[in-house]
């Protein structure tokens, strides 16, 4: 069943990390519905947020796989809604 959802994710400065997680987000493209980045260039800190529409497994595989890169800071929050019911 496909559900929506937001993944927060926070990266401190690490070119290495951030070429991985555009790499991640292009392998995972056919669920990210929208992404927003924000640097702060003072701290040395990029938030980014990334809109999901899919399974559980597909939205808890791009954020484990997230998790695991060096410098990243992640956490997903999946709605209740089920959008195949709404089809």
């Amino acid at each position: 069943m496909k559900r929506i959802g937001v993944i927060g994710i926070v990266l401190k400065r690490d070119k290495e990390s951030a070429l991985a997680i555009q790499n991640l987000l292009s392998t995972y493209n056919e669920i990210i519905v929208g992404r927003m980045g924000v640097p702060d260039k003072e701290s040395g800190i990029s938030a980014i947020s990334v809109i999901v529409k899919g399974t559980n497994e597909q939205i808890s595989a791009l954020t484990g796989k997230l998790g695991k890169l060096n410098n990243v800071y992640v956490k997903s929050a999946v709605t209740a809604l089920d959008l195949d019911a709404q089809e």
